[in-house]
């Protein structure tokens, strides 16, 4: 197919894969830590610095990235100061972000179609600069999840035994809060500010109907999230569809198809 010979699809795949393989890492452990919904959170702060940046002259998903850090830092204070509420840290903040995306709008009117694209995807339009910022991270998230795996794995489903252990459960924190928002910075030009949590989320919920272990769970989440978007934006390519909901609309009917199997072997 003529497609596959152009480069701004080669780099759509090539920057897919990267965040297919980032994304659920990080969504794994937030959906053991009953966090799933940091992502649209985080999402919506990036795009009040893509805003930001789209009105100073700067690369938008640098300002983006560091606003979706700031925010992480603010949300894991707010889960101190809220320790039985802690919820209330994600609607704070994720609040926050909209009113203040709001507020630059009414301050960007010449750009707004170009911060408009960030809410939906625009993989298409990837170019090597954020290649190269979605491989970094990537690189990162590997490093960190892959030396720490065992730390994380005790972190996640024995908090007290964890802290018993010696390790540094604040230092713990923070650092998966701040490594999701970078995937979720880098990601929201390839699937939009709108879906990214899918990415977070739907692949880890059809890992957890079919494996029997943390490990299992994390490389079936990969799979899964690699298979859907590397479809997707084939499927989005040559039929002319809307990558970023093509990815989460086939996840979904993953989801529903792993669901139904599971089912049908019960009976």
């Amino acid at each position: 197919m003529d497609i596959f010979q152009e480069y701004f699809f080669q780099r759509a795949l090539l920057g897919g894969a990267l965040i297919g393989l980032t994304a659920p890492l990080m969504g794994v452990f937030l959906v053991l830590r009953r966090l799933s919904m940091i992502g649209d959170t985080l999402a919506h702060v990036s795009i009040a610095g893509v805003a930001l940046g789209f009105l100073l002259g700067v690369y938008p998903v640098a300002v983006g990235l560091l606003f979706a850090l700031l925010a992480s830092f603010a949300i894991e204070r707010l889960r101190k100061a809220y320790r039985t509420y802690a919820e209330l840290s994600i609607a704070i903040i994720m609040s926050g972000g909209v009113a203040l995306a709001t507020l630059l709008f009414t301050f960007g009117k010449g750009f707004n179609m170009n911060v408009m694209s960030y809410f939906f995807g625009s993989v298409y339009t990837l170019d090597s600069t954020d290649l190269w910022v979605v491989a970094g991270v990537a690189c990162l998230v590997l490093v960190v999840v892959l030396t720490n795996f065992k730390e994380m794995f005790l972190l996640f489903f024995d908090e007290d035994a964890a802290g018993v252990s010696g390790l540094p459960l604040r230092g713990y924190n923070i650092l998966i809060t701040m490594l999701t928002a970078l995937v979720i910075s880098v990601s929201i030009k390839i699937v939009g500010a709108l879906l990214v949590s899918s990415l977070l989320t739907i692949p880890v919920a059809c890992s957890l109907i079919v494996s029997r272990s943390f490990k299992n769970t994390v490389v079936l989440a990969v799979i899964f999230s690699e298979l859907c978007v590397l479809g997707g934006l084939i499927a989005a390519g040559v039929w002319n569809w809307a990558p970023g909901a093509t990815v989460v609309l086939l996840l979904i009917a993953v989801l529903i198809c792993t669901l139904v199997g599971k089912w049908a072997l019960r009976r």
